[in-house]
């Protein structure tokens, strides 16, 4: 290698630990991402709240309406 292009390339010699850095960086973050992804594929797809899944149980008959208004005072609180 001619030396003026040794005298160019030495002066560069610190970015491969930053690009190396920076690299598992990127892994780590990319992988933190596709953890919260799948989680948030495989959690409730319907979004309901608590108030509503109470509701729907009660206009079903799974629960009485004293064992409603308790719930649905804990739920509020």
């Amino acid at each position: 290698m001619p030396e003026m292009m040794q005298q160019y390339w030495w002066g560069f010699w610190w970015f491969g630990p930053i690009f190396m850095f920076l690299f598992f960086v990127l892994v780590i973050v990319g992988t933190a991402a596709l953890i919260k992804w799948i989680s948030t594929q495989t959690g409730t797809k319907t979004g309901e709240s608590s108030l509503e899944i109470l509701k729907k149980r009660y206009a079903k008959g799974e629960v009485s309406k004293e064992e409603f208004e308790e719930k649905k005072k804990d739920i509020m609180q």
